[in-house]
């Protein structure tokens, strides 16, 4: 198998896996309590990789302030996650977290990163950013989502955070291994939910009354981060990131059958609309 169709095996692996995960984030009694505990064994596990490869880096602003960046949106993201699936059901609130850096990325690593995106790339991304829209809720007849302001602003804010930290993270994996980085956005998301998990004193209760949920989480959200992170490593992020967003169907159609979210045909529908464009990513970045 070559570096390309591993990379792509890799990235769809991770939209699934942080379908999952997600699913088991909206299903807990207190988020924030759950999200955290959720991160802390990956962390404890990889740290000492991070520190010993963070000791390495050169001591200037070049070189560290990435990696300080990085932390710093991972806390931002998981407080905004966990505010966001209090307020708004999985199947509206994930297309529009996922919908926004499908788009921004692509066109910022296009400005910023000198990547490229053939027509064909384009398109996909075009059908992507539709198939979202109607999978969260969007009426063309109204023009606005059917979802009360505070939760789609707050799922917005989570999908500018997405695009900011992959941005980053994209730079760090020059000077980082893809193990020592899920270390550092492991902290920045422990740092980021750290007060309210506390303040609720319901981490232990969490995490007894959902163990299962809690022991499957624990191994895939940051597995989820850590298959994105080695495709990253060998392909455009142009390319990757959208391709990563399978997992809004699998996100809707988790909401559907496990949530029993309503919309459910429209929805099945949009995520039709989603796997082409998907596919027209693949194919015009897999030649």
């Amino acid at each position: 198998m070559s570096l390309p169709e591993l990379s792509l095996l890799f990235v769809i692996g991770s939209g699934l896996a942080h379908a999952v995960w997600n699913l088991f984030a909206k299903q807990s009694e207190d988020k924030a309590a759950f999200l955290w505990a959720m991160y802390i064994p990956s962390t404890i596990a990889l740290l000492p990789l991070a520190v010993a490869e963070a000791s390495r880096l050169p001591v200037t602003a070049r070189a560290l302030l990435p990696v300080a960046l990085s932390i710093a949106l991972q806390s931002v993201y998981a407080l905004l996650l966990a505010r966001t699936y209090k307020r708004s059901d999985l199947s509206q609130a994930y297309p529009v977290m996922r919908g926004t850096s499908t788009l921004l990325i692509p066109v910022l690593g296009v400005v910023f990163l000198g990547e490229s995106l053939p027509v064909g790339g384009w398109l996909g991304i075009a059908c992507l950013i539709a198939g979202f829209a109607v999978m969260s809720g969007w009426n063309p007849l109204r023009g606005r989502p059917h979802v009360p302001f505070k939760p789609f602003l707050l799922a917005l804010s989570v999908g500018l955070c997405t695009t900011c930290y992959t941005l980053v993270d994209k730079l760090n994996l020059a000077a980082l291994s893809p193990l020592a980085l899920l270390a550092v956005t492991n902290v920045g998301f422990i740092l980021g939910l750290t007060p309210a998990a506390v303040a609720s004193g319901a981490i232990r209760r969490t995490v007894v009354r959902r163990w299962k949920s809690f022991a499957v989480g624990a191994v895939l959200s940051p597995g989820s981060y850590l298959l994105f992170l080695f495709a990253m490593q060998h392909a455009q992020v142009t390319y990757i990131a959208p391709l990563r967003e399978v997992g809004i169907v699998f996100g809707a159609l988790l909401g559907m059958v496990v949530l029993k979210e309503k919309h459910g045909a429209v929805r099945i529908a949009a995520s039709v609309v989603v796997v082409t464009g998907i596919f027209l990513i693949a194919v015009s970045g897999y030649r």
